[in-house]
């Protein structure tokens, strides 16, 4: 828009174009009064998404100006709608009191700037956040290094601004993926330079929803490190730790954006803490899908592993669960010591009960603390710190009381809140009532007796007519005229009125030195004094004074909290490390989990395993009960590496559930929870791998087959002696032959190459040869029985193979109609027993088509049959899918009920 142009409209309109311009491809909520407006695109755009009513205010270059609005008290929901719909807002406030522009003149307009960008990554707001998980964004550097290769380093940093949270790590771009899928940020941040990378297209088409790019010189390695000096005021980054030249690249433009988007107070940010690899479980995003780690494959927290183990009583516990879940460690001594806490802690029932009691009361420091920095915070978030004290004061004593040694997690627990500072806490209940508001303008939250001032200009603001009642008796008793009263008018305001006949009285020697003459009416005289006028004006300012004071108040704290934060927020992390070890202690007893024994080696015995989530399902349904099974993948006498599981059955037996369990059983066992089996040995894993299901990803061009490809391909590059690998029906999604030698193939692989712990589940019978082709491959399957030509389902593992796949009979209990099963029956019975290296030509030859079948070969309909007549007055186009339904169970229980359907 030109000069010109912005000149035609108001200076308001002006103003909000100009701030618009300097904030593109943000909505801008423009502060105006008790409303955030929205004005042009911005306001179209913001009524489709959050179905708000669109009006107009004035006119621009002829045309309406479209306007819609939403209340500031509201402002939070509609910006979790907006986040939700991966908007950013630009939240624009007044910067003065319309009074303060008057004075400029009568047209001037109120100050107005941005103080803050809001985009998924950097929300603070409890309503806008889930409690139980970290809110990262993160930052995506890149570092080519020299050579022929021209292989590149890439740098992560992670920031949680609602916790102060700031890690980063470097890796290679094979595990750039599984990085940023263990972290789960909700924004990407990268150099635009970086979106064309064809190397880097399937990392960013995964993250486009939450996809910032930014300029190339937020990531300039060169300035790196004196941009994070600054950001830290510091001299030199020393003193964190030895940072990589891509991770100093990383964290610097996260901090840059940090800057971009919170314009206001910066976030008290920790230190940037450096993450190896190496010391965690490596998961890629495949891996985490199939196994349901943290939402299941529909994208609902319920059904997850992590919403069936999470017993957790706080928010920052809860994100401490979902992080060591997302990240199981791989050193011993770490994932020893957070299981003996669980197992102290088991043992000990009564002081468990007292610390979880205790522990339900403390609030969400970290996150109070960040609000505060950001100047968003109010009165309940001092309240939250003096919560946390009380709670960590209680947790203290009930661990003090101990009379035996606690193990090193616990210890470590007391420590941290033993250096929590006296003063602070001592401040925190002097100076808050038990009962705040939500801001702190709204006053009402500092106690009687912490500030005298505060006490007074209360007491004149409350009790007023209290203390001028005072006043007039004192006055009346010293003019000696009983009829004496207080007053009050809008031109003298209070006043002091006596008859005429008194008003000489009063105007007279000794009186007239107390007494000033204001008015003289026909039946009244009005007068003042130097009390009465002090207490005048204090009436009138005593509203806003005590709420002055109050904000002052509310200032020192936060500057106090502010100045310890460091060390609230390590008690807090204690609080959180003792939720978790609580947790997993109760998820112990009341689902009989067992402590697992975790070795540097490549051992993996489970004895009585069992799935956690599926087993928890069963109890909830009360239909049966789970079946356990053993698994052992450990070293044998003649080899030192782990073994491969070649496990084949029929579909609906068990073998994923099987499969999965395993793999979940070694994340709890390295994340140090105890687990769902008698008992556990297993080597600590690098990598776990699994690769269970089947999808397409037709957005990018690849079937379901090429994504099975994809998957495997990743396992089979990247799977080291210390992974573990679950593969589930490699091949089956092309050609009999090219799948099953396909898998052969992989199979092979796995054991001369990747020499990995593996469990392989197959529907190609022809593999379990392999056997004695491969010394540390060894046969497994799932007993199954048949009943009078049913198949039944015994879910238990055991050592061989199977003889069959038991389709029919699976597709039989699926549904199909008879005829397809007995004509299913006819094709595999000629299959078995003619050429099966050329079976079209069998087909054709030997059996008749379809169409022509001898009808006794299909199943002919009963005439009168009660599923016939309770289907006759149907009409399909008037039912509901759930009437559809129910219609179509009843019409099973009459199909199973007849004798002509045995």
């Amino acid at each position: 828009m030109s000069a010109k142009d912005i000149g035609r409209v108001t200076p308001m309109m002006e103003q909000f174009i100009e701030i618009k311009k300097a904030n593109p491809g943000s909505l801008l909520f423009y502060r105006m009064g008790d409303f955030y407006e929205l004005f042009f695109d911005d306001a179209i755009e913001a009524s489709k998404a959050l179905g708000i009513t669109l009006t107009k205010r004035g006119k621009h270059q002829g045309d309406d100006i479209p306007m819609c609005g939403v209340p500031v008290h509201a402002a939070d929901d509609y910006l979790q709608r907006l986040i939700a719909l991966k908007y950013r807002v630009a939240v624009c406030e007044q910067m003065e009191n319309p009074a303060e522009a008057k004075k400029r003149g009568a047209k001037s307009v109120v100050k107005r700037d941005v103080v803050r960008l809001v985009t998924p990554g950097t929300l603070t707001e409890d309503r806008l956040l889930d409690a139980g998980r970290n809110n990262y964004f993160a930052a995506l550097a890149r570092l080519k290094a020299g050579g022929q290769d021209g292989l590149a380093t890439y740098g992560l940093a992670f920031i949680d601004i609602s916790t102060g949270e700031f890690f980063v790590t470097s890796c290679d771009l094979a595990n750039v993926g599984s990085e940023l899928t263990r972290v789960e940020p909700s924004e990407l941040i990268v150099s635009d330079s970086m979106l064309n990378d064809p190397d880097l297209a399937h990392i960013l088409d995964r993250n486009d929803g939450s996809l910032t790019p930014l300029p190339k010189a937020f990531f300039d390695s060169s300035t790196a490190e004196k941009k994070l000096a600054e950001f830290f005021r510091v001299q030199t980054l020393e003193g964190f730790g030895d940072f990589s030249r891509v991770e100093l690249s990383a964290a610097a433009a996260a901090v840059s954006y940090v800057d971009k988007t919170q314009l206001g107070e910066r976030p008290r940010l920790s230190p940037p803490s450096r993450q190896h690899i190496t010391t965690s479980m490596i998961i890629d995003a495949a891996t985490r899908a199939n196994l349901e780690l943290v939402r299941t494959l529909s994208g609902e927290q319920k059904g997850s592993l992590l919403s069936t183990i999470d017993f957790t009583v706080t928010g920052a516990g809860g994100r401490l669960l979902a992080s060591r879940l997302a990240s199981p460690g791989t050193e011993l001594s770490i994932i020893q010591r957070r299981q003996k806490a669980v197992g102290y802690l088991l043992s000990q029932t009564g002081l468990r009960l007292d610390l979880h009691s205790a522990l339900r009361t403390a609030p969400d420091m970290p996150r109070a603390i960040s609000r505060i920095a950001l100047g968003r915070g109010g009165p309940r978030d001092l309240l939250a710190i003096r919560a946390g004290y009380e709670a960590a004061a209680n947790i203290s004593h009930l661990l003090s009381m101990v009379d035996r040694e606690l193990p090193k997690e616990l210890e470590n627990v007391l420590s941290a809140i033993r250096a929590l500072p006296a003063g602070l806490g001592e401040l925190l209940d002097k100076a808050l009532l038990d009962d705040v508001p939500l801001l702190a303008r709204d006053g009402g939250f500092v106690q009687k007796g912490y500030r005298e001032d505060l006490d007074e200009a209360r007491s004149l603001r409350d009790e007023s007519r209290k203390i001028i009642a005072g006043l007039q008796t004192r006055y009346a008793a010293l003019s000696e005229v009983k009829s004496l009263k207080v007053k009050h008018n809008n031109v003298l305001g209070y006043f002091f009125e006596v008859p005429t006949a008194y008003g000489n009285r009063l105007m007279s020697e000794p009186l007239n030195e107390t007494f000033i003459h204001r008015q003289t009416l026909a039946s009244a005289a009005r007068f003042t004094t130097t009390d009465l006028a002090d207490l005048d004006a204090r009436i009138a300012n005593a509203a806003n004074q005590a709420t002055g004071i109050e904000l002052e108040v509310f200032s020192f704290i936060s500057e106090a909290i502010l100045s310890h934060a460091e060390i609230l927020k390590s008690t807090a992390q204690a609080l959180a490390v003792l939720d978790v070890s609580l947790a997993l202690a109760r998820l112990a007893e009341e689902k009989n989990y067992n402590c697992p024994v975790v070795v540097e080696g490549y051992d993996f015995e489970i004895e009585g395993g069992r799935h956690p989530v599926v087993e928890a399902a069963l109890e909830i349904d009360g239909a049966e009960s789970f079946v356990a099974n053993s698994c052992n993948l450990g070293p044998t006498a003649d080899n030192i590496n782990g073994q491969i599981w070649l496990l084949t059955g029929p579909n609906m037996a068990g073998k994923s559930t099987f499969l999965r369990q395993n793999a979940l059983i070694a994340i709890l066992a390295q994340m140090g929870s105890f687990v769902p089996a008698r008992s556990a040995r297993i080597g600590i894993i690098d990598r776990l791998f699994c690769r269970v299901g089947a999808a397409d990803d037709l957005a990018r061009g690849r079937s379901t087959f090429m994504v099975e490809m994809v998957e495997t391909a990743v396992i089979l590059n990247q799977a080291t002696p210390r992974s573990l690998v679950i593969l589930d029906e490699i091949g089956r999604g092309t050609a009999t032959f090219d799948g099953l030698s396909i898998a052969w193939a992989a199979v092979e692989h796995l054991h001369e190459i990747n020499k990995s712990r593996a469990l392989f589940a197959t529907h190609y019978h022809e593999m379990t040869v392999l056997q004695d082709k491969l010394p540390r491959l060894e046969n497994a399957t799932v007993r199954v029985k048949e009943w009078k030509g049913d198949v039944v389902f015994l879910h238990e593992i055991i050592s061989g193979a199977a003889d069959r796949s038991y389709g029919i009979q699976v597709a039989k209990l699926a549904g199909l109609p008879g005829s397809v099963i007995v004509r299913a029956k006819e094709v595999l019975a000629l299959l078995e027993e003619g050429d099966r290296h050329s079976p079209s030509t069998t087909l054709i030859d030997d059996l008749p088509l379809f169409s022509v079948m001898p009808r006794q070969a299909v199943l002919e309909p009963v005439k009168d049959h009660p599923a016939l007549l309770a289907m006759k007055d149907i009409n399909p186009d008037d039912l509901s899918p759930k009437e559809a339904l129910d219609i179509l169970y009843r019409v099973k229980d009459l199909v199973n009920q007849s004798e002509d359907f045995s």
